[in-house]
């Protein structure tokens, strides 16, 4: 999804599909551093990987531009069942194998968070929605809003760790508008869990310094630079959540980007 779209245009592309009609406001139905000639400890117990440019379009020269590089340790050390700082296209995130009940855990302890809290699952590819979700939307509307800063909330499927989200049917779903992040996805070959990179209650990271105090607690650091204006609020807000859980129904579950964008196109705000 371009950033260019507004939550206007959002709010269009969910409400046009099947009929759908918005639903009750706001519901919640229920490191090594890549700098040549060789990597150097970011902080005890964290390697940092710096991506070239930002990370969120792919290099033209993979191997060459230390991508691949980063790739191939970011895969390894979720496999190990470890937390991983990645880059998104809203926000820095903490990744870890969504299949890892160990790892979420650790995830949960790391941010402070309380275990009440959903940890959104990220998806490498559309198709893969459907392995991990009910879908019951059209599939047009899916490659609409992904990828994009969206999270969508469905029904979860069997093919999801019993202990990811224990208290909830529901799953939100994020498939990012950045290279690094669905190659990561893919190539790792299973759902990720995927929250922001901060500790529970403060404010979310739009580059690697602002989360330093958690480096310690992390395996990896992806840097993939500075991400949105790091001067306004609005860019701090994360991805828009919507609720597709209910058949013929959407719901604006937390505003996010797309709020923002609502703000700069001057379209009507979700509330």
């Amino acid at each position: 999804m371009s950033p260019a779209r507004s939550c206007t245009g959002l709010r269009a592309a969910v409400a046009a599909s099947m009929g759908l009609s918005e639903g009750p406001a706001g519901s919640t139905r229920s490191g090594r551093l890549l700098r040549p000639p060789s990597p150097a400890p970011a902080a005890p117990g964290a390697r940092l990987f710096r991506l070239p440019g930002s990370g969120a379009v792919r290099a033209a020269n993979p191997e060459r531009a230390g991508w691949t590089e980063a790739l191939r340790a970011a895969v390894a050390e979720l496999r190990a069942g470890a937390v991983v700082a990645v880059p998104t296209d809203t926000l820095y995130g903490l990744a870890c194998s969504a299949s890892c009940s160990e790892a979420l855990g650790v995830v949960y302890r790391v941010k402070g968070r309380s275990e009440t809290k959903p940890l959104a699952v990220c998806l490498g590819r559309v198709a893969d929605v459907y392995r991990y979700c009910r879908v019951r939307v059209p599939e047009g509307l899916l490659n609409d809003l992904l990828p994009g800063p969206v999270t969508l909330v469905m029904e979860r499927s069997e093919e999801l760790n019993k202990d990811l989200n224990p208290f909830t049917p529901l799953v939100g779903i994020r498939i990012p508008d950045h290279a690094f992040m669905q190659d990561l996805a893919q190539v790792f070959g299973g759902p990720l869990a995927l929250t922001s990179a901060n500790l529970s209650s403060q404010a979310s990271s739009l580059n690697v310094e602002e989360f330093q105090d958690l480096w310690p607690r992390l395996s990896l650091v992806i840097d993939g630079g500075p991400i949105g204006d790091g001067q306004s609020p609005e860019c701090r807000l994360g991805s828009t959540v919507v609720d597709l859980s209910v058949p013929g129904e959407f719901g604006i579950i937390r505003p996010g980007w797309a709020g923002c964008w609502c703000q700069c196109s001057q379209a009507p705000r979700w509330e």
